[in-house]
């Protein structure tokens, strides 16, 4: 019963809108070809010397700008980083021990391993106090203007700290 009274209900309210007589004047002509359309986008914009929008020499570079872009990278670099040391455990000889004294063998000094370290360490503290610092957007704090920037102050003095001591280990 309620199946019949939808199909009379749709039929009633669609059938006179999409029948034998539908209007078909919002729809965009398709006499065109893409290339075309293009071209003629082209040569509105240039006639009327409008720049590109967005385009990236109207932005000045900021901190929040700068630390979202970071963000995204470090997030990248370390997913590869990750994928390319599990496939190289998988595929080359030996356990991590075996290379873990292969690097103890080359004696290197002090400060290029404390640089490694640091430099390994570096966007893992980035991403996460920056995902802290999200997290805390999420709940809806910190979005006027002079704290955007100082969380963002805050985050990288965390990072370079975090990082410092985490090397130093």
């Amino acid at each position: 019963m309620a199946a019949s009274l939808l199909r009379l209900a749709g039929r009633r309210c669609l059938c006179p809108r999409f029948g034998p007589g539908f209007s078909m004047q919002h729809v965009a002509p398709t006499g065109t070809t893409a290339k075309e359309e293009m071209s003629r986008f082209w040569d509105k914009n240039t006639r009327s010397n409008r720049p590109l929008s967005p385009h990236v020499t109207i932005y000045s570079w900021s901190l929040p700008m700068m630390m979202s872009i970071s963000h995204r990278g470090t997030g990248v670099a370390m997913s590869l980083g990750v994928s390319l040391f599990g496939l190289s455990a998988l595929i080359l000889p030996g356990n991590f021990a075996d290379y873990l004294d292969l690097v103890k063998s080359l004696n290197m000094p002090a400060a290029l391993i404390y640089s490694g370290k640091f430099a390994l360490a570096f966007p893992l503290t980035y991403h996460t106090w920056n995902g802290i610092r999200h997290l805390v957007w999420d709940m809806g704090k910190g979005f006027k203007i002079p704290q955007v920037y100082q969380s963002g102050v805050l985050v990288l003095a965390l990072t370079v700290l975090s990082s410092l001591g985490i090397a130093a280990m």
